[in-house]
């Protein structure tokens, strides 16, 4: 069974999309990550079988096969984790695979499910947003992208509560962050170096 999502990785300081193409299928159990994907990359099917077990759900005793498009561009960092182990899941039937259509995913996942913060999320906010797409973020990256007009942002905390809002189980609301009130929180200095 195939499911296909999104993601994003960084060139530079640009944010270009990835497509996540998950297929399980009968064979010797193992998982394979093609399409140019880095260590951190590669090291990804340890985390998320680790992460998925520990969050409740199974992991297929088949052959998993996860493509990472455009191949003929180098993939880096973790944050491919949540859109793999929910490519898994969707292929599994576990998440309907239509439900994972309309979101653009990015997060490092940890051995107990939770999702850790991710660095570039700013760029990856605006090419949601350019996609036409709802972004599912870290908690922790959830202001950065908040920041960006017109770009709905999700902020999610662990794998099951990304599952649970996935299957409209959980109710989670999009952030938004006023940059008039972000400014306002600014700190002040008494010394300030552009005065000679």
């Amino acid at each position: 069974m195939l499911a296909k999502l999104h993601s994003a990785s960084l060139l530079g300081i640009d944010a270009y999309p990835v497509e996540i193409e998950v297929d399980v299928s009968s064979g010797l159990p193992a998982v394979n990550i093609v399409g140019l994907p880095d260590t951190a990359v590669k090291e990804a099917r340890e985390r998320v079988k680790a992460a998925l077990k520990n969050s409740g759900f199974p992991f297929p005793d088949d052959r998993v096969t996860v493509n990472l498009a455009p191949a003929d561009v180098k993939k880096e960092g973790a944050g491919f984790d949540l859109p793999i182990a929910l490519g898994i899941l969707g292929a599994l039937r576990i998440v309907k695979p239509e439900n994972l259509t309309q979101y653009l995913f990015i997060g490092e996942l940890a051995l107990d499910g939770s999702i850790r913060h991710s660095r570039g999320i700013l760029p990856i906010a605006l090419l949601s947003r350019e996609m036409e797409k709802s972004l599912v973020v870290p908690h922790p990256n959830a202001r950065e992208a908040g920041i960006v007009e017109g770009c709905q942002v999700f902020p999610l905390k662990n794998l099951r509560e990304c599952v649970e809002f996935l299957q409209g189980e959980r109710k989670i609301f999009p952030i938004t962050v006023s940059l008039k009130e972000l400014y306002s929180e600014s700190p002040s200095y008494e010394i300030d170096f552009s005065e000679k």
